[in-house]
């Protein structure tokens, strides 16, 4: 029997989940032949029933809600031996694996074009003993993210994010990071690093446009910015569409990676929820899962 699971988290992309969940499940219907529903109450629920899925052999799982799900659903089949293939409806505040699958950020054209009989290889990062799939961001911007209430992440979306990461880039602070990247070893002063999966960060394509879902690499962006100047001369150049170094910005690809910082406590951003404190080791598995993506034009 050809059975699913559709994890929804009703708290999602300004509460809309539960207004989907139908059309959604409608659509799984249509190609499996068991389709079962659970809905998240609290932060690890995603992980849990993925991880229940996956031990009980379900053909495929599905979640539906933001980033934040997607990583858990995903952390929950990771470790398996038998990793069911995995589907998602976004319906968070930013979506950055689905822009960078080509998966519609709009629910019902995801539900729509959501293509069941085709599968793409993933490569997944593991951080210390947690898993993503986009993105571990360290830094000021980051550390303001963190801070962002929920309700207000919510109520505003992407303008939340932006005004809190405006507040701490005037703060001009840089922190002396130490990053050892496949045994080679670096020193570098700025307010942002950031190692990503792909080429989608925060809902823009251009910070790293040259990374692929599946290329198995992780993607090193530094900003060497020491002062509210630097910062603002440093912006133009993370955002151009080639991926060089500039004398503000440094990029490299990895397999692993170990960073620390000193004189200071900071505190990751991962897929965009809060994560470990420095130090950690990021480490890439490539095409380690199985995702479905959307029909194309």
């Amino acid at each position: 029997m050809k059975n699913a699971l559709l994890i929804v988290n009703p708290a999602s992309g300004g509460e809309e989940a539960k207004s989907y969940q139908e059309a959604a499940k409608k659509k799984l219907d249509s190609h499996f032949d068991q389709v079962d529903v659970k809905l998240t109450e609290k932060v690890g629920d995603g992980q849990a029933f993925a991880r229940q899925a996956a031990e009980e052999g379900y053909h495929s799982i599905f979640v539906m809600g933001g980033d934040g799900t997607v990583n858990e659903g995903i952390s929950g089949i990771a470790e398996q031996g038998y990793k069911p293939n995995f589907g998602f409806f976004p319906l968070g505040t930013v979506n950055d694996l689905a822009r960078a699958l080509g998966i519609p950020v709009d629910p019902q054209e995801a539900i729509d074009n959501m293509n069941l009989d085709n599968t793409q290889d993933l490569d997944i990062g593991k951080v210390n003993q947690s898993y993503f799939t986009n993105v571990v961001a360290i830094g000021n911007i980051p550390q303001s993210i963190n801070n962002v209430d929920d309700k207000l992440k919510t109520k505003l979306g992407p303008v939340a994010y932006f005004i809190s990461g405006l507040k701490h880039a005037l703060t001009n602070k840089s922190y002396e990071f130490q990053v050892v990247h496949d045994g080679k070893r670096s020193r570098v002063e700025g307010s942002l690093l950031l190692v990503a999966l792909t080429n989608s960060i925060g809902g823009y394509n251009n910070l790293t446009p040259d990374a692929k879902v599946d290329d198995g690499y992780l993607h090193l962006i530094l900003t060497k910015d020491k002062n509210f100047l630097e910062t603002l001369e440093a912006l133009p150049a993370l955002l151009k569409k080639e991926q060089t170094d500039e004398p503000l910005v440094s990029y490299k690809r990895a397999k692993k990676v170990n960073i620390s910082v000193k004189f200071a406590d900071l505190e990751t951003n991962v897929d965009g929820d809060p994560g470990d404190m420095l130090p950690v080791s990021i480490a890439i598995l490539p095409r380690h899962i199985k995702v479905y993506t959307c029909k194309k034009d």
